[in-house]
């Protein structure tokens, strides 16, 4: 407690002297206090946020409402920082995307924050990182009110709170944030719940309503065991479940893609039935197309919405890897044999390509495709200087004006040759593009493929380019980016957007 106390008097003293704003509950740290506040507090959660980015208006209330829950506590602070106002700090912290949250402990660095975005899921994760990894229950009514509360709780039952299968129970503890775990001894408990020995039941306030561990206790089975249990069957993409979606443990998906209005109970029931002989290998999403949020994702799989109901599988490794059915057949058995043929590693993964336009060649810009690319980028006997864009990314547009320039300048040059190609629309099997625009150099007689990183000016290309791909390659951007009005995102929806 007197640890507590002077780390209140010693930051309210700091938040006076160095006129420290705040709003809502929430810190607001600026390059000349961040230090600071993280020196001066035992845990401090900061978000790093951009005014205009629809995902950090969202996150807002949720982050204040958490702030909130901690008032009165003296060691955790939960505060912002207005990442267009302070570059020096988001680059410092490499921030990438909005928004970013890191969490700081004792005045370092600990780790990025990857759960939900509710105040509650918040609220969780940082009792789970500054406090026990797992509650002690001491009675039924604690443990009924904590049951009551939770959407999910993990409970285990120890005869011995010191036991190995109590140790290895709290391991797992320490490594699930987003969820909290309790245990109890109390025999009351114990029969409350009909269990007359040690023993695991994960409480949730879907599906079963709760699972039971089975089976030999040891940290690698409880985890196997939470993470298969701990997420609906089936879940609902939306901006709230996308990251307990993409940042969790199973990293095989299979989206299902539909009009919400025209999902029939026939679909559900044989989506849902497939589901649960997978469970704990595959996620199985509903993707309601009617929602406009995710007619990204609907683009990304190369899907129109005349297509849907359909389903697409991906594999969340490096490559982002997409698989398709050969059938259009959404039966609970034909999507049974497609999971199944996909974990036993029989399909060959889906390789995008638009239609190959007749007048691909016709304008200074050449326009690539999955079927083209290989033949004009790759050939060694010209540089090629490409453009991966997206239709909808505000810095793809802000760029297309400066690039049909340059392919103004170059189009009558005997080895260099200008291009582009929709990446959202194709697919390349040794290429991945993770953000938009990415620019690419093939340089003529080899086989290197050279990032470019330079500036996104029509003279820092011609540079690049007379320089033979050296001056601009491999350097950090050195424009601030152009945009800084309604676009969000510039990164493939696999990132945030997914």
């Amino acid at each position: 407690m007197k640890l507590n106390v002077l780390l209140l008097v010693g930051f309210l003293s700091f938040t006076s002297a160095h006129e420290f704003k705040e709003d809502k509950k929430v810190l607001v740290l600026e390059k000349a206090t961040f230090d600071l506040a993280v020196n001066k507090t035992k845990y401090l959660l900061v978000e790093f946020y951009a005014p205009w980015c629809g995902h950090c208006k969202a996150l807002a209330p949720e982050f204040e409402n958490a702030a909130s829950e901690f008032q009165d506590d003296e060691t955790i602070f939960l505060a912002k920082v207005d990442a267009t106002v302070e570059p020096d700090l988001a680059e410092r912290f490499e921030v990438r995307g909005y928004p970013t949250i890191k969490f700081f402990k004792d005045g370092v660095l600990s780790t990025d924050y990857a759960a939900g975005r509710t105040s509650a899921e918040i609220v969780t994760w940082l009792k789970k990182k500054t406090g026990p990894p797992a509650k002690t229950l001491t009675s039924v009514s604690d443990a009924k009110a904590l049951i009551e509360k939770e959407d999910v709780v993990v409970l285990g039952f120890f005869q011995d709170l010191e036991s190995a299968d109590a140790q290895a129970f709290t391991k797992v503890a320490s490594k699930i944030d987003d969820i909290p775990f309790a245990f109890t001894s109390n025999g009351d408990i114990f029969k409350e719940h009909g269990l007359e020995k040690d023993g695991i039941i994960l409480f949730k306030k879907f599906d079963e309503g709760k699972n039971k561990f089975e089976g030999k206790i040891s940290a690698t089975a409880i985890e196997t065991f939470v993470v298969a249990n701990k997420l609906p069957l089936v879940i609902d993409f939306n901006q709230d479940s996308a990251q307990k979606i993409f940042g969790g443990d199973i990293k095989n998906h299979l989206l299902l893609f539909v009009k919400k209005s025209e999902l029939t109970d026939t679909l559900t029931e044989a989506y849902k039935s497939v589901a649960t002989e997978f469970k704990g290998k595959v996620l199985f999403i509903n993707i309601d197309i009617e929602d406009e949020d995710n007619m990204r994702i609907l683009e990304f799989f190369g899907l129109k919405e005349e297509e849907c109901p359909s389903i697409r599988l991906i594999r969340l490794d490096d490559e982002m890897s997409k698989f398709k059915p050969e059938t259009t057949d959404l039966s609970s058995a034909a999507i049974k044999k497609f999971v199944q043929s996909f974990l036993d590693g029989k399909l060959k993964q889906h390789v995008m390509s638009a239609d190959l336009p007749s007048d691909w060649d016709a304008n200074p810009v050449k326009i690539l495709v999955g079927s083209n690319f290989n033949e004009v980028a790759r050939n060694k006997d010209k540089s090629v200087f490409v453009e991966f864009y997206a239709p909808w990314c505000g810095h793809c547009k802000q760029l297309s004006p400066i690039w049909d320039e340059l392919g103004e300048k170059y189009k009558d040059h005997a080895d260099i040759v200008i291009a582009k190609m929709d990446a959202t629309a194709n697919d390349l099997e040794d290429i991945k593009i993770n953000s938009f625009p990415t620019l690419k150099y093939f340089p003529k007689g080899s086989d290197e493929v050279i990032d470019y990183n330079g500036g996104r000016t029509l003279e820092k290309f011609i540079s690049f380019l007379n320089s033979g791909g050296k001056e601009g390659a491999d350097l950090e951007n050195d424009t601030p980016d152009e945009e800084e009005g309604e676009e969000e995102e510039e990164e493939d929806p696999k990132h945030v957007e997914l």
